[in-house]
């Protein structure tokens, strides 16, 4: 790979990305109509034009959204196709095949319609229109799982497994876990941390790992799930958190007492908010934090060696959550919601 002219394209599009002004003048839009007008100067104009052809307003705004977000991931992979650098992009780009069967899997287990859950895809990884089209036709969970494994896809081998066991309690969040686990366990594979730019991927995957047992830490006290029941769903190989740490921490008993055990770990920021808000906080409150924190963590990966493939990574993650706080923005447009709540949803980087 010729990381110097990769990187440099790659900046070149980082330079286009939009800054925190003009997601701001966005946010002061009175209105949908506005808001597309406004966009329309930003590089999502060719998009916005060939989605609102079909899809008016925060519809279209959306589509648009969502193939400019695929057509720089796949760009992009273009840049490394072949390459042994490859394998870094899967990992991020793998992130939508998760995202999109849990869409699909969610939807088929509470019958949403077809078109109200192909909105909410993002064929971005492994599985193109077609493909997901073809999972969108079958018509319940179990048949979404045996078409993947009839395909011989990957993913039909933590979902095959663990079946039986949402079968027998009807729990979505066992098939969403198993998907988890197995995206987590093959991303680290992938990167086994030989190198300067490895250790700070598999670094981002580690806090990653991290912040979702914390947020399903949060919910199991809760819920007050019994540790027995919550120890086995939480993720191995985080940061910080090995599987006896995990075990103390699930015995832990409240959110209080979760949130005074982080005060000795890089999450301490979740105890300012709780010192600062108390017993009111919201779960929301406490994971909007803990994406924010992935988030930056990631971004600032782009600010490292010039010629290292972290650049890349550090850029598709602030491209990722341009498409996030544009779609927030639409989406609380759309809703009326007033600018000072919609600033507070969003994450700057």
């Amino acid at each position: 790979m010729d990381s110097g002219y990769v990187n440099a394209r790659v900046r070149g599009m980082y330079s286009r990305l939009l800054d925190k002004k003009s997601l701001s003048n966005l946010i002061l839009k009175p209105d949908i109509t506005s808001l597309i007008t406004a966009l329309e100067e930003t590089p999502y104009r060719e998009d916005l034009e060939r989605a609102l052809v079909g899809k008016p307003g925060l519809s279209g705004i959306e589509e648009a959204l969502r193939q400019n977000l695929v057509r720089t991931i796949r760009k992009i992979g273009g840049f490394l196709q072949g390459e042994k650098e490859e394998r870094y992009i899967l990992i991020f780009s793998s992130r939508w095949d998760i995202h999109n069967l849990k869409t699909i899997l969610r939807g088929k287990r509470i019958k949403v319609p077809t078109m109200e859950i192909r909105e909410n895809l993002v064929p971005a990884g492994e599985f193109d229109e077609s493909l997901l089209s073809e999972l969108l036709k079958q018509p319940d969970v179990k048949s979404v799982i045996d078409l993947l494994a009839t395909w011989e896809v990957v993913y039909a081998i933590p979902l095959t497994r663990a079946f039986p066991d949402y079968s027998a309690h009807g729990d979505l969040f066992i098939l969403e876990n198993a998907l988890d686990r197995f995206y987590y366990e093959r991303a680290l594979s992938l990167v086994p941390g030989r190198s300067a730019a490895e250790q700070k991927i598999r670094e981002i995957i580690g806090t990653e790992i991290d912040l979702i047992n914390i947020k399903s830490l949060l919910l199991v006290f809760r819920d007050h799930v019994d540790p027995e029941d919550a120890e086995p769903l939480l993720l191995d190989g985080g940061k910080v958190f090995n599987r006896k740490k995990l075990r103390t921490l699930v015995n832990i008993g409240s959110i209080a007492s979760l949130i005074e055990y982080l005060e000795e770990t890089p999450y301490r920021f979740l105890a300012d908010l709780r010192s600062s808000e108390g017993d009111s906080v919201k779960i929301s409150a406490y994971q909007h934090l803990l994406d924010e924190y992935l988030i930056r963590h990631a971004v600032r990966l782009y600010r490292g060696d010039p010629l290292s493939v972290t650049v890349i990574i550090g850029y598709l993650w602030a491209k990722y959550t341009e498409v996030m706080n544009l779609r927030i923005i639409a989406r609380c447009k759309n809703a009326l919601i007033p600018p000072e709540d919609m600033e507070a949803e969003m994450v700057y980087v």
